[in-house]
């Protein structure tokens, strides 16, 4: 079959874990896979080892320029025909202490998870279909949420705030882009295997060192590394994107946890204020809270 009968697909952060995975299975599938990366060294990587099969584009989903000329290069391969699907994966994680983390740090976690997933969607959408005349089937988009875009965690709320928005984006674009019969579909991970692990073990916390969070926030990070280098590989999202892509319907959040009932259901029926109680002891807070407690005790008492 000649590359350009193909069904065509973009998936963003294409470079390594998931959004590779992703890239493979869609090809192995028959689809001619857009990959966008950042780095040229990426590029020529996933070429060479995908071939005909893979068309590189550069950008970052911050850059709004580069992302409207990767979509005019797309434009150009369909010949009029829709794109098949668009997944929105790429994506990054800044950990830190809502208190003490910087304004600038919350604002590019929001750009990357959010506001880039809607440039993006903005520029692919009318090759999806959004468009007079369509010039085929519509296609689908698939963005990559995660557990976190439903229970939040210590130290990750900035990316609890982007995939809990990201959740209720998406909600609200499935219902618009009805219209145009393009379906939206959201895959929720919960830890997986993926290089990212050595990026985080590597986060520096230094700065919250002054902080009352410093050794809790050491100890979440140790906790995160080792559960997600022990958690399985991405090839299983990988499965759930071709799932939303091809499934005749496919479901609306597709979870991919290595316990569905512990990882996704129990959580959910739990009260919150017991979560919250679970959370703060299994991190040290009710002690250290109990602690403060006494030393205002103590320094009203001396001030008596």
């Amino acid at each position: 079959m000649k590359s350009e009968l193909k069904r065509a697909v973009v998936v963003t952060g294409a470079s390594t874990g998931i959004g590779e995975a992703c890239v493979a299975t869609l090809i192995e599938r028959g689809f001619l896979v857009f990959g966008s990366v950042r780095k040229t060294q990426d590029a020529e990587r996933l070429k060479e080892r995908y071939g005909e099969n893979y068309a590189p584009l550069l950008f970052d989903v911050t850059d709004a320029g580069a992302i409207a000329r990767a979509a005019r290069e797309v434009e150009d391969w369909l010949q009029g025909k829709t794109l098949a699907g668009l997944v929105n994966n790429a994506g990054i994680a800044v950990p830190g202490p809502l208190l003490h983390l910087p304004v600038e740090d919350f604002q590019r976690q929001i750009d990357t998870n959010l506001v880039g997933q809607l440039q993006v969607t903005q520029a692919f959408a009318p090759l999806l279909g959004a468009r007079r005349p369509q010039g085929g089937v519509p296609g689908r988009i698939v963005n990559m949420s995660s557990v976190a875009g439903r229970f939040a965690t210590p130290f990750l709320g900035a990316y609890n705030a982007s995939k809990f928005a990201l959740e209720g984006m998406s909600d609200a674009l499935r219902r618009e882009l009805m219209i145009y019969g393009i379906d939206v579909v959201l895959i929720a991970p919960g830890m997986i295997a993926t290089p990212i692990w050595d990026k985080a073990e590597s986060v520096d916390f230094s700065a919250f060192d002054d902080t009352i969070y410093a050794a809790a926030a050491r100890r979440v990070q140790k906790w995160a590394v080792e559960g997600g280098r022990a958690a399985p590989g991405p090839q299983m999202v990988a499965d759930a994107v071709l799932r939303a892509l091809t499934a005749h319907r496919a479901p609306i959040r597709i979870p991919v946890v290595k316990n569905r009932f512990l990882g996704w259901t129990l959580p959910g029926l739990l009260p919150m204020r017991l979560i919250d109680w679970l959370t703060a002891r299994r991190l040290g807070f009710l002690d250290m809270r109990d602690r403060l407690r006494a030393e205002s005790d103590e320094g009203e008492t001396h001030g008596r």
